[in-house]
């Protein structure tokens, strides 16, 4: 990996350069995105219908109540 001052950095990048020589890609993280695992019961019904509807779009359990809560959480964030 190549390394460079700050300021240069800054300026490739805002140039719209190719930076990745100057990153370590192994170290790079997402603030905020990292998995944090939380457990919720649910009555059956309610899983049956989850179960149901991920089945109908192709998806996991899992990814559709995610989407589901983000969705959620983004329409409230924006007063919907």
């Amino acid at each position: 990996m190549k390394t460079i001052t700050a300021e240069e950095f800054d300026k490739k990048f805002d140039d719209g350069e190719d930076i990745s020589e100057y990153v370590d890609w192994s170290k790079a993280t997402r603030p905020g995105l990292e998995p944090k695992r939380v457990n919720i019961d649910f009555p059956t019904w309610v899983v049956n219908g989850l179960d149901q509807e991920a089945r109908r779009l192709g998806v996991t359990r899992q990814s559709l109540v995610k989407l589901w809560i983000a969705e959620r959480l983004e329409a409230r964030r924006q007063g919907k």
